[in-house]
């Protein structure tokens, strides 16, 4: 297939695939959403055991967008709902994708960047990368990361993450079991494909099998919390904080909240 935002390759029974927008530090744009999709579904049909997903350039993804999000200011509410569906349909296929999957995080991953890195089944960072669930802070509600966020870490933390909206550094990602290894930069795709390797010694049908029950396993009530959280995620976007807040995200000043 061609695809005009991300790399795909294969190599010995592993998929690399690579956000590779590296002149936008990789934000995640309508186009990037459908050339991922497109490319999960390739690898997904075909021989490769192990996905290795990692980013071109500084940045693993630096989140949405800035054209997209000047978008979603002219949106309709049908619109709305299609784009947080379309994000969930990005974030599941992911989350349950059949084969085993390794983030290769090469530097920051910000919103859907830190959904994208998180939901991997395995998780390598760098010293200098970069996580937050940054939603709150620009007027948005992470209604659809939280429904992951919480299987992943206690309530506590979740709730810290989510309603700072703070950055934090690779190595407290890893103290709250974010991320699996923390790896130098010079090393980080060798020792991804080192971890695929070990992988792939285990036996292509259990492996299968096991990723199908943990999928299996947390389906229904995702289920029912990301269909709230679709609704939550399109009904921010009707709010004037909403607006006030990208606006002056865009603008590069200090919001000024209505609380409405």
């Amino acid at each position: 297939m061609d695809y005009k935002t991300i790399q795909l390759a294969y190599d010995s029974g592993v998929a690399t695939l690579t956000l590779n927008r590296p002149d936008k530090r990789n934000a995640i744009s309508f186009e990037l959403i459908d050339d991922l999709l497109r490319g999960l579904g390739e690898v997904a049909q075909s021989d490769a055991l192990i996905l290795i997903l990692t980013g071109a350039g500084k940045a693993f993804s630096s989140g949405m967008d800035l054209d997209n999000l000047k978008a979603l200011l002219d949106s309709s509410p049908e619109q709305n709902l299609a784009d947080s569906q379309k994000m969930v349909l990005l974030f599941r296929s992911l989350y349950e994708f059949p084969k085993v999957t390794i983030a290769a995080v090469n530097g920051a991953a910000i919103a859907g960047g830190t959904g994208l890195a998180l939901l991997c089944d395995f998780t390598l960072a760098v010293p200098e990368a970069r996580f937050g669930y940054t939603e709150v802070r620009i007027g948005f509600v992470p209604a659809i990361v939280s429904t992951f966020l919480l299987r992943q870490v206690g309530e506590k933390q979740a709730r810290d993450l989510l309603l700072t909206g703070r950055i934090i550094a690779a190595d407290e990602a890893a103290r709250m079991g974010l991320v699996n290894e923390i790896v130098p930069p010079e090393t980080l795709m060798a020792r991804a494909r080192e971890l695929a390797a070990l992988l792939m010694e285990n036996s292509p049908v259990s492996l299968r099998m096991t990723k199908q029950l943990l999928t299996n396993s947390a389906r229904a009530e995702l289920d029912a919390q990301i269909d709230a959280a679709v609704r939550e995620n399109a009904g921010i976007r009707t709010t004037a904080d909403f607006r006030e807040g990208i606006a002056s995200f865009l603008e590069k000043r200090k919001p000024k909240w209505s609380g409405k």
